[in-house]
């Protein structure tokens, strides 16, 4: 139900978040973000009428809002509307390659992990769900700048207590002393992976881990996964996740009456009596979608083994 304390707004659909801070922000598309305010505003001006944000509370979520000029639905946030709507700063990752990387990397509620290139903080929001609510996301950026927003959006969407951002280049200086052997698994979405391995080794538990890495081009996976080779890691696999859409309906198809094939001679009145017994029957069908989603990027996961694997 939503109330002061979880309030977002994002139209065509509705979701709402209210910090201590109480703040309206409104998307004009999923892929837009149109403006945000900490001001408690009783009234907002949508491209689909007036919208009274004091109507909203008290609501349940999924629950149909009526607009002067249409409506809306009212919608939990979700990292997946986070994704579609949120500000680009980067190139983002989006939800079917999330999917891929959270399944791969075996993440669960409790695990301490490492992403390096926050970037805009499309899959930074899907890491902490996944392992709340007792696991940490150490999160590194290089650009100041976007360190500072995404510091400050995690704060705004109440998840700083499951989250730490540094600014750091982490293929020139690692990830710091006090992760080492702490980490379960390390995501790297870098322009040269190869340069952070040496630190992933050091940063991942005794016990072994998983170290995945997001690359668009074929030629920095086979130069990181040689270099994974070298320090050890098995398992070695890439993938390249496309989604594909697929349209399943009903069609209703005449059947076939062949009975006439009986008669050597066909009178009318048969073929009267055939045109009465015309029937359709329903199937099941399912049609592909013409063309697929471009390229975006190719996903690497690798396993270290544990630490006495090597003795």
């Amino acid at each position: 139900m939503v109330n002061f304390e979880t309030l977002f707004i994002v139209l065509p659909v509705l979701t709402i978040n209210f910090g201590t801070q109480p703040r309206l922000e409104t998307a004009k598309s999923y892929s837009s973000l149109l403006c945000s305010t900490r001001a408690r505003i009783s009234l907002r001006i949508t491209t689909y009428g007036a919208l009274r944000v004091i109507s909203l509370i008290g609501q349940k979520y999924g629950s149909k809002v009526e607009l002067t000029r249409g409506w809306a639905y009212v919608l939990q946030p979700t990292p997946e509307l986070w994704t579609l709507t949120l500000p680009h700063r980067t190139q983002i990752i989006y939800s079917p390659d999330i999917s891929l990387i959270i399944h791969l990397m075996e993440l669960r509620p409790g695990n301490v992990i490492i992403e390096t290139g926050t970037g805009s903080g499309s899959l930074s929001h899907s890491l902490i769900r996944a392992i709340r609510p007792n696991g940490h996301l150490y999160t590194f950026d290089f650009h100041e700048q976007r360190v500072s927003i995404a510091d400050t959006e995690f704060k705004k969407h109440g998840l700083n207590d499951f989250v730490t951002l540094k600014k750091r280049d982490v293929c020139l200086e690692g990830f710091g002393e006090e992760l080492k052997y702490q980490i379960d698994a390390v995501f790297l979405d870098l322009p040269h992976p190869w340069l952070a391995i040496e630190h992933t080794t050091v940063a991942l538990k005794k016990t072994g881990g998983k170290l995945c890495f997001f690359s668009p081009c074929i030629e920095q996976v086979q130069r990181t996964c040689t270099k994974l080779i070298y320090k050890g890691f098995i398992e070695i696999h890439t993938y390249e996740c496309l989604q594909r859409e697929m349209n399943v309906q009903y069609r209703s198809l005449p059947l076939l009456n062949l009975e006439c094939l009986k008669y050597k001679h066909i009178s009318e009145d048969i073929v009267q009596k055939n045109e009465k017994r015309k029937q359709e029957e329903k199937f099941l069908t399912v049609t592909h979608a013409y063309s697929l989603p471009g390229h975006t990027g190719f996903i690497t996961i690798a396993t270290l083994p544990p630490n006495y694997a090597f003795k």
